[in-house]
């Protein structure tokens, strides 16, 4: 059974920092590529960073150079170190593994002063 448990989230002013974990268990995390997706109020899901099983990743416009992806296949944790926060990144996030459909319970980020 996929499990998948994100934490690392909370309140940060704006021009703030959070670092989100996620750890997964019930698959072979090492060869997943794997995602960080977020969900605004009355917004769509969308991803925001992947990495592939060999460490390539990408981002979508609104955060590179602010958000890094990383993981960690001892542990089958994946990171999301989220700089320079801004009011708009204020979403719930969620990672999994991208060619699947299975999502934990996602962690809050609430960007504001």
């Amino acid at each position: 059974q996929v499990q998948l448990v994100e934490s690392g989230g909370g309140l940060v002013q704006p021009g703030g920092s959070l670092r989100l974990s996620c750890a997964a268990s019930g698959i072979i995390f090492s060869i997943k590529t794997m995602g960080w997706y977020r969900q605004a109020p009355g917004k769509q899901r969308e991803l925001v960073a992947g990495i592939t099983s060999g460490g390539v990743t990408n981002y979508t416009p609104s955060v590179k150079g602010r958000f890094t992806i990383s993981r960690d296949n001892a542990k089958n944790t994946v990171y999301l170190q989220m700089n320079s926060l801004k009011p708009e990144d204020t979403a719930v996030y969620y990672c999994k593994p991208t060619n699947m459909g299975t999502w934990g319970q996602g962690t809050q980020v609430t960007v504001s002063s």
